[in-house]
């Protein structure tokens, strides 16, 4: 049963339910990209990195599931005190599931190699037909 907060925001959306799934997904890969990609980064904050990431995106509306990966192969060593890497798109490989009403979305962001891009995409639509 929608809450009547859910209610009012769906009046904003002239689209059906599958068409919001997808444009929720698209949003939470935008925001992982612009929010943490930049953030300093070495092998002993990874794993803290990948779960506080996940742990945002899933406090946001219709998040069913999340995944974040970071490229472990792109970590290097220090070099000196004021050497560091930071977070870059083509580190990412993030898998989303959105769930609003009976409609699923799986999405994904992930390095393209033959792009060179993070490209961000929908993988499967499920139900709402």
């Amino acid at each position: 049963m929608p809450s009547k907060r859910e209610e009012l925001a769906t009046n904003y959306f002239k689209c059906s339910p599958r068409e919001r799934a997808v444009f929720e997904s698209g949003i939470k890969l935008g925001t992982i990209y612009h929010q943490f990609v930049g953030t300093p980064l070495s092998s002993t904050n990874v794993e803290s990195l990948q779960r506080a990431i996940e742990e945002g995106v899933r406090v946001q509306p219709f998040v069913k599931d999340v995944r974040v990966r970071i490229n472990l192969e792109s970590l290097r060593g220090k070099k000196d005190e004021y050497d560091y890497q930071t977070l870059t798109g083509s580190m990412l490989d993030v898998t989303l599931t959105i769930r609003i009403g009976e409609v699923e979305v799986i999405s994904e962001m992930r390095f393209i190699e033959e792009l060179r891009y993070p490209l961000m995409f929908v993988t499967s639509v499920i139900g709402g037909d």
